[in-house]
């Protein structure tokens, strides 16, 4: 008898805002926590993540606090255990942790991480596509523990673009397009055959959530 075929979908969550959002690159220097608004968003998500009607199986979150803050009430709501997982790791900007946007804007590297960032290492830390190639291999992952399942992914803003841009076939060189707020959700679902990005950067409701 022939295999059902598989659609495994995850729900990658951009972890909630902080009170350097905008503002700073912050990378991952340890310490830095969600804002009341930042809490406020993460309960949002675990809210409007009950509303699925196939309910996820595992939640899964970068170790970083601000990740880690956002899946607590994730977790609660679903009750499910948040399981760290280091690949879900936002990028390693090197020396460029903690330093304003305002300064490094005016940097003429800037222009690179803009419109050809799969040609650019961050000073002493990862590049782009070392990124893309981490947490997509650790999507990859996950989907085959969870086969026929949904997950939940907390995550940071620049490895979930870098997964979507992965999903649709995109070069990386265009993933600056794509933006992903605080607290949003994007659904990519993991086929034998290729996988299908279902929404990218929803901050509304997930009840209809699925292929059409």
């Amino acid at each position: 008898m022939a295999a059902s075929p598989t659609f495994t979908t995850i729900l990658l969550v951009r972890h909630g805002a902080t009170a350097t959002t905008g503002h700073v690159l912050p990378g991952r220097a340890a310490g830095l926590h969600l804002s009341d608004r930042g809490r406020e968003q993460a309960s949002g998500v675990a809210a409007r993540l009950g509303e699925l009607s196939k309910r996820p199986s595992a939640l899964y979150v970068s170790p970083l606090e601000r990740a880690r803050e956002t899946a607590a009430p994730i977790a609660k709501a679903l009750r499910l255990r948040a399981v760290v997982e280091r690949g879900l790791l936002e990028c390693d900007f090197g020396t460029w942790t903690g330093k304003r946007l305002s300064v490094l804007s005016r940097r003429r590297e800037w222009r690179t991480v803009q419109s050809s960032p799969s040609t650019f290492r961050f000073p002493e830390g990862e590049s782009f596509e070392e990124m893309q190639h981490r947490v997509w291999t650790t999507l990859e992952r996950i989907a085959r523990k969870h086969r026929n399942r949904t997950v939940v992914v907390v995550s940071h803003a620049d490895p979930i673009k870098a997964a979507v841009t992965r999903a649709l076939g995109v070069p990386l060189d265009l993933f600056q397009r794509t933006v992903i707020s605080t607290a949003s959700l994007s659904a990519i679902a993991f086929t034998d055959f290729a996988p299908l990005v279902l929404c990218v950067n929803v901050t509304g409701t997930l009840a209809e959530l699925g292929p059409s």
